[in-house]
C-alpha cells in the first residue's frame, strides 16, 4: 500500500478527526487567510504551478496533523512557511539529482499564462529559477514577500547575516542574469 504524501493512508490521517469544532474553524481561518501567500511562496520557489500546488497541499496538510504545535509557535505562519520551504528545497534537490543540474529546471520552464506575464516578468521567473536555493529563497522572502530579514532568518533557520549575505549575493547574481536590469528596492531590515 503506497504511503507517500498522496497516498490513501496519507488521505485517512488527514481526515482523521482528533479536534474540536473550534480546532477545525480556526484552522480553516488560518487556511483561509495565508492559502493564497503559500502557494505564490512555492511557485515562485519552483516555477511549476502544479507542483506547487501540491506542497502546499503537503505543507497545509502538516499543520493540520500537528496544529497544537504550529498554534502554540510565536508565528504559526513563520512555522508554515518553514515547512513548505523545506518541502520546496527537497523537491529542488530531488530535481537536481534527477535531472543532473540545475539549469535543466529553467529549460523546462513553460510560462503560465493564466496572469498578466510581460517579458520581463518571465525574465526575472527564469532567472530567479537559476539561482542556488538558499539564495533564492532569500530573494523571494526578503522581495516578493516583504519579511525582514530576521523574519527571514526564522523561516530559513539561518542567521540574519547569512539572510544579508545570500540576498547581497542573489540580487548580484539576478542582476548578471538580467543584463543590470534590476532595481534594488527599498526592502525594510
Amino acid at each position: 500500500m503506497p504511503t507517500g504524501p498522496h497516498s490513501d493512508a496519507a488521505d485517512a490521517d488527514a481526515n482523521a478527526d482528533p479536534s474540536t469544532p473550534s480546532d477545525r474553524a480556526e484552522f480553516r481561518r488560518f487556511f483561509e487567510r495565508h492559502h493564497r501567500e503559500l502557494a505564490r511562496l512555492a511557485y515562485l520557489m519552483l516555477g511549476d504551478p502544479d507542483a506547487a500546488d501540491d506542497l502546499t497541499a503537503d505543507a497545509l496538510v502538516a499543520a493540520w496533523r500537528q496544529w497544537d504545535r504550529v498554534r502554540a509557535a510565536d508565528q504559526p505562519l513563520a512555522y508554515v512557511r518553514r515547512v513548505l520551504m523545506n518541502l520546496c528545497s527537497s523537491r529542488i534537490r530531488t530535481l537536481v539529482r534527477e535531472r543532473g543540474k540545475l539549469a535543466i529546471l529553467a529549460t523546462t520552464f513553460e510560462p503560465h499564462t493564466d496572469g498578466p506575464d510581460v517579458p520581463a516578468v518571465v525574465d526575472v521567473r527564469a532567472a530567479l529559477r537559476c539561482l542556488p536555493t538558499r539564495k533564492r529563497a532569500c530573494v523571494v522572502l526578503r522581495f516578493a514577500f516583504d519579511l525582514s530579514e530576521q523574519e527571514t532568518a526564522e523561516v530559513l533557520g539561518v542567521s540574519v547575516g547569512t539572510v544579508k549575505s545570500q540576498t547581497s549575493k542573489g540580487m548580484a547574481q539576478l542582476e548578471q542574469l538580467l543584463g543590470g536590469s534590476v532595481l534594488m528596492p527599498e526592502v525594510r531590515n
